[in-house]
């Protein structure tokens, strides 16, 4: 997993929201630029990219982030992949309802790492949320890569 570059994010951005995008759970984070750590919030579970985009832009709205942050998988030879378009789709989509930037970050194995390293918080049940998770990791990788 991996930002491309060190994006150039100005400064007085500080309150992030990032999204771990699924066809069926998109996991969510919120994180700030002074402590570079992110908590995890309710995965969204909506089937449909309408639902999905409209539950979305209802977080953003309830955070009112200065920028996201969407997780983009591929392939691990770093290869896109169908699901690597319906992220960066959904990153264009929801920075022009919520007119604000959004930063990609390369998630290969943010879902595997979250589990692998326990981070996975608990949803009603018991169950790890894996999805709020990964999230989390791929946010505070963002976070790392801003100064």
């Amino acid at each position: 997993m991996s930002v491309s570059a060190a994006p150039d994010v100005p400064r007085h951005f500080s309150t992030f929201l990032a999204f771990d995008f699924g066809a069926r759970r998109t996991g969510v984070a919120v994180g700030n630029r002074l402590t570079r750590t992110a908590t995890p919030q309710a995965t969204i579970v909506a089937e449909g990219q309408q639902a999905r985009l409209e539950a979305a832009a209802e977080r953003v709205r309830q955070w009112q982030p200065d920028a996201l942050v969407v997780g983009v998988p591929f392939h691990p030879d770093g290869a896109s992949h169908e699901n690597t378009q319906r992220a960066r789709r959904f990153g264009r989509q929801l920075s022009a309802r919520a007119r604000l930037p959004v930063y990609e970050v390369d998630e290969r194995y943010s879902t595997t790492e979250a589990l692998a390293l326990g981070q996975g918080r608990r949803r009603a049940g018991g169950a790890p949320d894996a999805d709020a998770a990964a999230a989390c990791i791929i946010l505070e990788q963002f976070l790392r890569s801003i100064e």
